[in-house]
């Protein structure tokens, strides 16, 4: 069997489980299945289909006993350098890591691959004719070959099965992730809710302290109003008294204006009395 790089093997191993669509179980449908891996990989000169099932069947088994060893036998999983590729393949962790590939139609060119040796045929020596040609000295054989197609359509059958329960646990995985993902977006989404309500709830409190200082403010300003309205009220009065003030006082001046103006008067009258008789 053709030996494989560690490389090589990944890239086998992530096909396999990517392409697990073109082993439906039809006839023949494994065959074309791994012709186009190897292909897509380039060994389809140095590697047939069956050597490929092999392989992989050996991977299989290899992982198998690792991984579910019997009784009493300690294992390594680790000390296998392919434990956790595989393992990611069994449990459908694999199934977009590699490119999803076309099937190849049944009719496709047989010589753009390695052909699989053929059994051989084994020699039937029937009774009746030997003895009917002992005469001649001679035993006639009759090559019977023998047909491996229904065994293939078995063995791929058989394969579709056993891979079916690994298949099923993979979607049941599939599907539990979707709902951690699902669950843990909803998570976030309730602690940003709790976040914003939160939010919601400071500004509240800042808008009734907000509110609280206003109406401070406004009975302040209130106040502020009543005193300056009764200053202005005092101002207005002490206004009121010093207007009477001045014009009482201007009364008085003019009162004593025209009491001078009189006594001038009487004195220069006294003054011509004089002058006349003198």
């Amino acid at each position: 069997m053709e030996k494989l790089s560690n490389k090589e093997i990944e890239n086998f191993v992530k096909l396999r489980a990517s392409n697990s669509y073109l082993f439906s179980g039809l006839r023949n449908s494994s065959k074309w299945a791994w012709r186009a891996i190897l292909k897509h990989m380039g060994l389809h000169h140095r590697m047939t289909h069956r050597q490929a099932s092999k392989k992989f069947e050996n991977l299989k088994k290899r992982y198998k006993e690792l991984k579910n060893p019997p009784p009493g036998v300690k294992v390594v999983p680790q000390s296998w350098p392919f434990f956790s590729l595989m393992d990611d393949a069994m449990e459908g962790r694999l199934q977009s890591s590699a490119p999803v590939l076309k099937a190849l139609p049944n009719n496709s060119n047989v010589s753009d691959f390695l052909i699989a040796p053929t059994r051989k045929r084994r020699k039937v020596s029937n009774t009746g004719l030997a003895e009917s040609e002992e005469v001649n000295g001679s035993i006639q054989d009759v090559d019977i070959s023998t047909n491996c197609e229904p065994q293939e359509r078995k063995s791929e059958q058989l394969l579709v099965q056993r891979e079916k329960p690994y298949q099923d646990v993979a979607a049941l995985d599939r599907e539990r992730a979707l709902l951690e993902r699902e669950r843990a977006a909803t998570e976030r989404e309730r602690a940003v809710m709790e976040r914003e309500r939160a939010v919601m709830e400071r500004e509240r409190a800042v808008m009734e302290r907000e509110k609280l200082m206003l109406e401070k403010d406004r009975d302040a300003l209130r106040c502020e109003r009543l005193t300056l309205e009764k200053e202005k009220a005092k101002w207005l009065r002490l206004l009121v008294q010093k207007e009477r003030a001045e014009e009482v006082t201007e009364d008085d001046s003019k009162v004593m204006n025209s009491d001078a103006v009189d006594k001038r008067e009487r004195v220069l009258s006294l003054l011509e009395k004089l002058a006349e008789n003198i």
